[in-house]
C-alpha cells in the first residue's frame, strides 16, 4: 500500500527521523497508527463508562443505593472467595 502525505505531514515524519526518535518513516507511521487505535479504544471506553454512570445515577434516583461500607465489604468478600 502506498500512502501520499501532505508536505507538512512528510516534513513532520522527516523531522522525527532526523531527531533520532525513529529510524524509518514506517516506524513513524506504525506509531501514529498505534496511537490512533489507542485513541479510538479510549473513546469507546469513555462512551461505555458514561453509559454506566447514567445507569448508576438512574438507580440512585430510584433509591437503589448501597452504603459505601457495605459495597467495600462485598468487594472484599468476593476477593477473599477468589483466593
Amino acid at each position: 500500500m502506498q500512502i501520499v502525505l501532505k508536505p507538512e505531514e512528510a516534513s513532520f515524519v522527516q523531522t522525527q527521523i532526523a531527531n533520532g526518535k525513529y529510524q524509518t518513516a514506517e516506524e513513524v507511521m506504525s506509531q501514529a497508527l498505534a496511537l490512533l487505535q489507542r485513541q479510538q479504544d479510549y473513546e469507546q471506553w469513555l462512551i461505555e463508562t458514561r453509559q454506566k454512570v447514567e445507569v448508576g445515577i438512574a438507580a440512585l434516583e430510584r433509591g437503589e443505593a448501597i452504603d459505601g461500607d457495605v459495597a467495600i465489604a462485598q468487594l472484599r468478600e468476593r476477593l477473599h472467595n477468589r483466593g
